[in-house]
């Protein structure tokens, strides 16, 4: 350890010495463009004609930055972008030339996502850092997506209300935008200079057109900024919104049948020019999609993505560092019963409610960014019945408990980072409680050509005795160039545990990474673009050292000028593998034979009705009849702009495989199985408009475990029949789910959504079912069914504060609705 750490210290000393002479990237060309104030305010419908458009100054010689990187935008496509703006926010009229508008691609989506479609693209940085912008996006079918930029990280869970038309004419589309201040984050400057970029994509080419210049072949595209100027004397308006919501579920599960009100809101408002407040009061979270779940057989936890809306926008700063998996908070309790003799668990919270939560964000002219998440769950109790004389008591398995997160996020230069990290988790009386805390540092140099980065990271578990642990890591990567490398060394120690606020698996461990790229820069021959990476891992056990694994991979990516893309690969560890984790003690591993791993893949173009996706995998260990093949197959189908149908099956089959079964006295028995799962999904959509769409979601899954032959480990990892141990394991798991849902986007930010949900989950302790046995089995078990409505309405202080004014001060209308605006067929923000 003492190596490692002397390792890690001159990293960091070398990063210092390099951050000396880093510099910004000054020396990148930036278009500027000087921008006018109005006193009247256009009306938004995608129609250039009022006359405040007519001396606007324009933005134009858009240059192609995919496929050919630096190319002129022709004279057929020639784009033209107005700015203007005025007390209320800024103004953006794009007209975009076509020679055949007849043929421009428009597909109807839900509200932030793109399909087929041709689309304008805005990139605003308040501040000007080339670090973090805005992302505003309409399609030509006028369908509005947001994001949250930062280091060419995209964030689409933040959503924004602002105002967009869109027009199809003779030889151009327009897209015509309003963004109000309230929805922009920007210094408390009389003088304001905003980094700026805007793209077109020509979907029927796939061509994307940017106005300032990004070069492909090294660093990201977000210090490419562009700029204005002229933007003078505004005022941030007073940033508060309030989004009550009514919801009512009717569920009904194995014969029993229950109804549900309630009732609550969230709450955003701008503390200042740079920080909002985030707060769910009395929240619901019954209408997010539901889990793909697996059967898992495997030493770790499962890691679900999250699904409700208030954990998943806006998170930028928690996410540094990997410390924040939010979907800790309100999740299954941390505790268990203490059972007496005679005493069985008749009911255990699969949750745990939530009071509320609030998040505090955003990022001072100085390039400080400060996050301050809290949330509070309730107590949660497991109830237990006496088996003789029938009574039931109940025990506590999640006390009250407090989640924080804070996050400290200083940048400099124009991609340079220093971050700290905190999480911690307060449990009520004697339950476990648990910090964690990183230190991260980003560096890049002058010519935006390498990138360094150190990472340390500590945690601590604290119950009847104090658990400590540590992560570190140093990297090293050449970002420029067909040719790029990167090279890395990362440990974990033993104890090291994030579990009670963030996800860890596997520890122990020290690990030294190398990877070598190439890639076309340019479209070459038949191909527009070709990606090739190697990469080398080696694994050792820290405590006591063990060698682990060795790993190689090659990956390849091409797409044609056709757009078929394609591609394949190959993995292997030639020595094996002595698995850590699989025994589920410590100390202890269990040899796995050598494997090797080719895979190849195939997705045809998007821009047709039809296309598919196939890949297929093949694993094969260096061990008699022992291999895993797996199959995909994904077809889609656009019947027209507003109907598609997306289904896939995915098929896995894994014969002789060996892993862990259960525990018997002090032997730890292992299995040899075979494994067959089946997926099927289908996702389909009907979008009526770009308002209103209806939503239907699929997914069945089935896994089956035959086990064969029962070992013991020993303990130089090798396996020795057991012919003693009979306890059965055969597993049989099946997952259905369906959704179908109709939402209604019925005013800037309000939504109503329909919901019917019906699922089943079933799990035999035995293998072997016939295709219509499984199925007959399956749909025995009791189902859920639930029909849930909810209505949410945006309101915003600076509109509704309208409602109540005096008649002579009408006229005023507030900051977010300009005088001659028009919703039309504008979404929920």
């Amino acid at each position: 350890m003492n190596k490692l750490f002397t390792r890690l210290l001159l990293s960091v000393l070398i990063l210092s010495c390099i951050h000396s002479s880093a510099q910004t990237t000054d020396s990148i060309f930036r278009k500027k463009i000087v921008v006018s104030k109005v006193s009247t305010a256009p009306k938004i419908d995608g129609i250039l004609d009022d006359k405040v458009w007519e001396s606007a100054p324009i933005a134009s010689n858009f240059i192609e930055r995919q496929p050919v990187n630096g190319k002129p935008i022709p004279d057929s496509l020639k784009t033209e972008v107005k700015i203007i703006y005025d007390d209320l926010g800024i103004y953006f009229g794009a007209v975009m030339y076509d020679p055949e508008p007849d043929k421009i691609l428009k597909e109807l989506t839900e509200r932030d996502e793109i399909g087929n479609d041709d689309f304008f693209f805005i990139l605003l940085n308040g501040y000007n850092d080339r670090q973090q912008s805005l992302q505003f996006i309409v399609t030509a079918a006028g369908v509005q997506y947001d994001a949250k930029m930062t280091n060419d990280s995209e964030d689409s869970s933040w959503n924004a209300v602002w105002f967009s038309e869109v027009k199809i004419n003779d030889d151009n589309w327009v897209a015509e935008l309003f963004i109000p201040y309230s929805e922009l984050r920007f210094p408390k400057k009389e003088v304001q200079t905003w980094g700026l970029n805007m793209e077109r994509e020509f979907r029927r080419t796939r061509t994307r057109y940017s106005w300032n210049y990004i070069d492909n072949s090294k660093g990201g595209f977000s210090i490419y900024d562009g700029e204005i100027h002229g933007i003078e004397n505004i005022k941030t308006p007073v940033r508060l919104s309030l989004q009550p919501y009514l919801s009512t579920y009717v569920n009904s599960f194995d014969g029993d049948s229950e109804v549900v009100f309630n009732g609550g809101m969230d709450l955003k408002y701008g503390i200042n020019d740079a920080f909002t407040l985030d707060m769910v009061l009395i929240p619901d979270f019954g209408q997010t999609k539901f889990d793909e779940t697996v059967l898992n057989l495997s030493a770790f936890e499962v890691q679900y993505a999250e699904q409700r809306p208030f954990f998943t926008e806006g998170t930028e700063l928690f996410s540094k560092g990997g410390l924040f998996y939010s979907r800790r908070v309100g999740d299954a309790p941390s505790g268990y019963p203490n059972l007496n003799e005679n005493e069985t668990i008749s009911s255990f919270p699969s949750k745990v409610d939530l009071v509320n939560a609030t998040k505090v964000s955003g990022r001072t002219s100085g390039g400080l960014g400060v996050g301050v998440f809290n949330a509070v769950t309730k107590n949660a109790y497991a109830t237990i019945q006496n088996s003789e004389t029938q009574e039931n008591r109940e025990e506590l398995v999640e006390p009250l408990t407090n989640y924080n997160v804070l996050v400290l996020d200083q940048r400099f230069g124009d991609n340079n980072s220093i971050s700290v990290i905190n999480t911690n988790v307060l449990r009520e009386g004697s339950f476990r409680d648990a910090n964690a805390t990183a230190a991260l540092l980003s560096i890049t140099n002058k010519n935006n050509t390498f990138r360094y980065n150190v990472e340390a990271k500590s945690s601590w578990v604290l119950t009847d005795s104090t658990k400590f642990g540590m992560e570190g890591r140093a990297q090293v990567a050449n970002i420029s160039g067909k040719h790029r490398f990167t090279t890395a060394i990362n440990f974990r120690t033993i104890d090291y545990d994030i579990n009670d606020l963030g996800f860890s698996s596997n520890t122990n461990y020290i690990n030294y990474y190398g990877y070598y790229g190439y890639r076309y820069l340019q479209p070459r021959g038949f191909l527009n673009n070709l990606n090739l990476n190697f990469n080398l891992n080696f694994n050792r056990r820290l405590q006591p050292d063990l060698y682990y694994a060795y790993n190689f991979n090659f990956n390849s990516n091409f797409v044609t000028k056709d757009f078929l893309a394609f591609g394949g690969g190959f993995e292997m560890t030639p020595f094996g593998v002595n698995d850590i984790y699989e025994p589920r003690v410590k100390g202890w591993y269990v040899k796995q034979p050598a494997y090797y791993n080719p895979w190849v893949w195939i997705s045809t173009d998007y821009r047709k009705k039809f296309a598919v996706d196939l890949n297929t995998d093949f694993q094969k260990f260096d061990e008699k009849n022992r291999q895993i093949a797996e199959f995909r197959f994904s077809p889609r189908f656009r019947f027209s702009d507003k109907l598609k149908l997306i289904t896939s099956v995915s098929a896995i089959f894994s014969s002789n495989e060996q892993g862990f079964v259960s525990f018997d006295n002090s032997q730890i028995i292992f299995g040899q199985r075979d494994r067959n799962t089946l997926i099927t999904s289908l996702e389909s959509q009907y979008i009526f408009n770009n308002k209103m769409a209806a939503n239907v979601s699929f997914r069945h899954y089935f896994s089956e475990v035959d086990y064969h032959q029962y070992y013991t480990l020993q303990r130089d990892g090798s396996l020795e029949d057991n012919s003693f141990y009979t306890n059965p394991h055969d597993t049989t798991y099946n997952s259905w789910n369906l959704d179908v849902r109709y939402s209604w986007w019925f005013a800037p930010g309000s939504q109503l959504t329909f919901l019917y949900r019906n699922s089943i989950e079933s799990f035999f302790e035995n293998s072997g079912f016939s295709f219509s046995e499984n199925f007959d089995n399956l749909f025995e078990k009791p189902q859920f069914h639930s029909f849930s409505i909810r209505i949410s309405y945006f309101l915003d202080y600076n509109r509704t504060k309208n409602y109540f004014s005096k008649p002579q001060k009408e006229e005023r209308v507030g900051l977010r609705f300009p005088p001659k605006m028009t919703l039309g067929n504008n979404q929920k923000g």
